[in-house]
């Protein structure tokens, strides 16, 4: 009963927002701090398909039986397995930026900038989940 309490709603989907944030956080600070290693390929994981799979695990759940409630069923991609409990992740190269004369195509302005969108969204779905959290927390309460 508790559980189906967090299965509802917008709650899953932006449980999964903050864990892709999360690992897309780590990447582009590991490109952050390897921007002048020497044979350093920079990484990334591709936010565009990481919303076309949740889009399309919402649709799904949304077409089931029970819409609006249950666990998002989201398809493994060749970046991202999802796991029960959160996911793994394969960044590919970004293969973006200019090369350098010690192969490395850093480019610190665009990685700077997806950190910061990164940044942006992971701090919207928690901003969400908080709002939600709230007013759960008010149903328990009973008052206004």
């Amino acid at each position: 009963m508790i559980k189906d309490m967090f299965d509802f709603g917008a709650m899953p989907s932006l449980e999964r927002v903050v864990q892709f944030t999360q690992q897309r956080h780590r990447v582009l600070s590991d490109n952050i701090a390897n921007l002048s290693t020497p044979y350093f390929e920079p990484r990334d994981l591709n936010p565009k398909s990481f919303q076309a799979t949740l889009r399309d695990a919402v649709d799904e759940r949304r077409h089931s039986a029970n819409p609006g409630s249950g666990p998002l069923e989201l398809r493994d991609t060749r970046e991202l397995r999802f796991e029960r409990h959160g996911m793994a992740t394969h960044p590919r190269p970004s293969r973006q930026g200019v090369m350098f004369h010690d192969h490395n195509n850093r480019d610190l302005e665009r990685t700077m900038q997806s950190l910061a969108e990164n940044t942006l969204a992971h701090n919207t779905a928690i901003e969400v989940l908080r709002s939600e959290f709230s007013i759960m927390l008010t149903a328990i309460r009973e008052r206004v």
